[in-house]
């Protein structure tokens, strides 16, 4: 039989972008841009509040992401509480390529671990990262969220991995966000069953400099970020990024499509670097910007406000 903790739990998870250009459905990267998520067992009942992203939009009940995710991992500690309050504070901006999903499914694994008095003992980092990658259908995305950082991530006989890589310092990130949303599985559905040879030889050898590039050489981040796989199938859903893209790209920035997209992230210096200034000067009107560094730590359990 679990203790359940007394009072509050605070959870903040970073946003986060998949694909990164040629690592399609591999490489994932967490950015400094969180969700807050408080939770609570209580005697009976289900409360859920959301402010933010989302807010008058999502559901208020068993069927939230983040409940639901919750449930899967009280099932795993072994009991679900009596009843719960959940509070989401979303500045992760939802469908738009930066993760939104995946945050409300890790922040909700971690949250109801940190609800088990001793639930990191019961539940290791390993068995969240299974369990987040399950609900989510592939890890791009949770591991980073999880774990933080630049995360080399798939699935081998339906076993999920996630490899951390360095991230050089001086690499930090403007993304671009439009108004519109675009889902992720339309984005999907716009890919071909198949691709060239030589589209996916070419693919392989720039996600293979991208990790190098990331690690310490960011000189090489224009080469190694050109997409042969799913950045132009995708242009029907979302032609005024990948417009955006090929600017950046053709004045020497490198730009891709955030996970499935609308949003655009370049890399770029530091948030008052002349890289990073020119990049928010393009910011197209009707959207929003900011320069966002890399998150290394992934989603934290913090003390509760």
């Amino acid at each position: 039989m679990v203790t359940f903790v007394e009072g509050p739990v605070r959870v903040s998870v970073p946003a986060t972008s998949a694909n990164l250009g040629p690592g399609f459905d591999s490489l994932g990267l967490a950015l400094a841009l969180f969700d807050d998520l408080e939770g609570e067992v209580l005697a009976s009942g289900l409360v859920v509040e959301v402010e933010g992203a989302g807010a008058g939009e999502v559901p208020l009940d068993e069927s939230h992401l983040v409940v639901r995710s919750m449930r899967a991992a009280f099932e795993l500690l072994g009991e679900q509480p009596p009843g719960l309050r959940l509070s989401c504070r979303n500045v992760v901006p939802h469908a738009r390529g930066l993760g939104s999903s995946s945050a409300a499914i890790v922040g909700g694994v971690v949250l109801a671990r940190a609800l088990v008095a001793g639930g990191e003992l019961l539940l290791d980092d390993d068995s969240l990262l299974r369990l987040a990658a399950r609900l989510e259908g592939h890890p791009d995305n949770v591991a980073p969220a999880l774990f933080g950082g630049f995360v080399v991530s798939g699935q081998e006989e339906g076993e999920f991995y996630a490899v951390p890589s360095a991230v050089d310092p001086r690499v930090g990130a403007v993304v671009l966000v439009p108004p519109t949303p675009v889902s992720t599985e339309m984005a999907r559905g716009l890919l071909p069953d198949s691709v060239p040879h030589a589209d996916a030889a070419a693919d392989a050898g720039r996600a293979a400099l991208l990790v190098a590039a990331l690690a310490g050489q960011p000189e090489h981040l224009l080469l190694a970020t050109r997409d042969y796989l799913h950045q132009s199938y995708r242009r029907p859903a979302m032609p005024e990024s990948l417009a955006l893209v090929e600017e950046l790209r053709a004045d020497g920035v490198p730009a891709v499509v955030s996970g499935a997209g609308p949003t655009v992230l370049a890399f770029t210096d530091g948030p008052d670097g002349a890289t990073t200034r020119a990049v928010l000067a393009r910011t197209p009107q009707g959207w929003w910007s900011s320069h966002l560094a890399v998150d290394t730590s992934g989603a934290t359990v913090r003390p509760s406000a």
